[in-house]
């Protein structure tokens, strides 16, 4: 019986994976999604499961997760029980880290990928982080420029209808937005301080997305409806296939996640978008005759490069305002909680403080009495640079559930980190005391700093003592889950793994637009990026496929 030769085959249903299967169904290809884990829908989002915490550090829900196989998902710092079923077992998901250099790898499969326990913030990037090294000397250009990207990142935003205002902040360029986002009081007032004190920092909304009332991502509805897309859930890809002669990827062999059963799915075209590790992961396990190495891994650049941003995290509050608010820009969703908060990017050229980092945070959104001062949260993300030895490997000591070697994840912090780590650090504590706010705590893969009256000063001592033990373990690399590269573009197949349009140079019908393209770590959310990025490999892929360039 002959097999479907698909005209695309799709890894993935994420951010990058639901676009690229929007972008090709749209363009009348047939189109094969492969996603690892199982379907979402409206029961996976039951409202009674919304419950505050017992306890601000909620010890507990990150207890019961971990004796039930999440002992490392149940170290992400926003973790509850709610969304426990849109994280992995990871006893049946494993991976290695060097010794004593901790990586923490927060992961969802299922439909939708980590598009149902992402912050929904999405901010665009700038030349400041595309253009990295003309601009400070350190890093690496992109082979794309912001204007280049500007064209996407318009049509993502206006498709997926933002929350936002336009801000006129030089280091954050404003976007499209359907409707205005708000500030609480307490962060009108807040930002009114910052803004006054340092002029060259701006204080603005978050730009981001409401919960989606359908709870399957719009793109992956759509290319549903076109009639052009097939699903296959709980298919773990284990490898791509490639033609022994050409090289060029004929498909991908997966598992039944449930029954262990292996097929061969064919296709002319393949877009890898299974996440940043994963993604390496995968193109390292598709070693071939022709491709030794791994697909893509000539140059041996498969795998280098990987980064994450820099994590800081702080809680205290703010005298400046008193008691709390509800922020209503967003219709209520009865699972998720409310959308929004402030956000600090990039301080602009005369700030003496100015570094590659920014500041996403809130004041005044949590239930405080009318009395009691206003709690403020921030968490900051500083900029990595790519190292060679910063890598993902596969350790074949290691296997998952499904007998697939397990990745071993290097991200190691160099002297240029640390410094900025430490600015990054030493920059928001000055900030928030200098207009009247109190920090309790502040933390970073560098160690715990408590002040005042310390970390959750109204939590059970034994909660305190266990967040202290653990928080080494929480804020490591990885903690901010803006994790990026490992198959980096560039303009040259010697220090890259993919083209300027995403292209494996090895085996160019084959596309990676997730993180790991990037050949930067940036300093806000990755999302928005990958969004766009995708759309635009897409259309190159689909321009050479129609012009006969790949054989099927």
């Amino acid at each position: 019986m002959s097999q479907t030769v698909y005209d695309a085959l799709v890894i993935g249903s994420g951010a990058a994976g639901s676009f690229a299967v929007k972008e090709l169904t749209a363009q009348g290809l047939s189109v094969l999604l492969l996603e690892a884990g199982p379907a979402v829908g409206p029961k996976d989002f039951d409202p009674s499961r919304k419950k505050p915490p017992a306890s601000a550090i909620n010890i507990w829900e990150r207890a019961r997760a971990t004796i039930k196989g999440q002992p490392i998902q149940a170290r992400a710092a926003f973790f509850t029980e709610r969304f426990s079923r849109f994280f992995v077992n990871d006893r049946k998901n494993p991976y290695t880290t060097p010794r004593n250099e901790p990586f923490l790898w927060i992961r969802g499969r299922q439909g939708g990928g980590r598009l149902h326990s992402f912050g929904r913030v999405l901010l665009r990037w700038t030349d400041e982080d595309f253009k990295i090294r003309s601009r400070t000397g350190k890093g690496v250009d992109w082979p794309i420029s912001y204007e280049e990207m500007t064209p996407f990142y318009d049509e993502v935003e206006t498709y997926l209808g933002l929350y936002g205002n336009k801000d006129n902040a030089p280091t954050l360029p404003d976007g499209v937005y359907a409707k205005p986002a708000s500030l609480t009081p307490a962060e009108e007032t807040f930002k009114g301080a910052v803004e006054s004190r340092w002029p060259e920092r701006r204080v603005v909304s978050w730009r981001y997305i409401a919960p989606d009332a359908d709870r399957v991502p719009r793109p992956l509805r759509e290319a549903l409806a076109s009639g052009h897309l097939t699903v296959q859930y709980d298919a773990i890809v284990r490898r791509i296939v490639t033609d022994e002669k050409t090289g060029h990827a004929t498909g991908a062999e997966y598992i039944d996640r449930n029954t262990g059963a292996v097929s061969t799915a064919r296709a002319a075209t393949v877009v890898v978008a299974a996440s940043p590790i994963e993604s390496v992961r995968l193109l390292l396990n598709s070693a071939s005759a022709k491709h030794p190495n791994g697909l893509g891994n000539s140059a041996d650049m498969l795998g280098r490069y990987f980064m994450d941003q820099l994590p800081c995290l702080a809680f205290g509050s703010f005298a400046g305002a008193k008691g709390w608010a509800l922020d209503e820009s967003a219709p209520t969703d009865p699972f998720y909680n409310p959308s929004g908060g402030i956000f600090i990017p990039r301080f602009g050229e005369g700030d003496r403080g100015r570094g590659d980092f920014d500041y996403q945070g809130s004041v005044g959104r949590s239930p405080t009495p009318n009395n009691a001062d206003a709690r403020l949260a921030f968490f900051g993300f500083g900029r990595m640079l790519p190292y060679a030895d910063n890598r993902i490997t596969l350790d074949q000591r290691r296997k998952d559930a499904w007998n697939i070697p397990a990745p071993h994840i290097r991200c190691v912090m160099q002297a240029d980190e640390h410094a900025l780590l430490q600015q990054q650090e030493e920059t928001l504590i000055t900030m928030i005391k200098d207009v009247g706010g109190e920090l309790e705590f502040i933390g970073s893969p560098t160690g715990l700093k408590e002040m005042g009256s310390g970390a959750f000063p109204d939590a059970s001592p034994f909660s305190r003592f266990m967040f202290r033990k653990w928080f080494r373990k929480t804020m490591c690399m990885g903690a901010a889950i803006h994790e990026t590269g490992g198959a980096r573009m560039g303009t040259t197949r010697g220090d890259s793994v993919l083209n300027p349009y995403n292209q494996v140079w090895d085996a160019p019908n084959v596309i990676v637009t997730d993180a790991s393209s990037f050949p930067g770590s940036g300093v806000a959310g990755t999302t928005l990026t990958v969004m766009g990025l995708t759309l635009r490999a897409c259309r190159n892929l689909v321009a050479q496929y129609k012009a006969g360039q790949f054989e099927a």
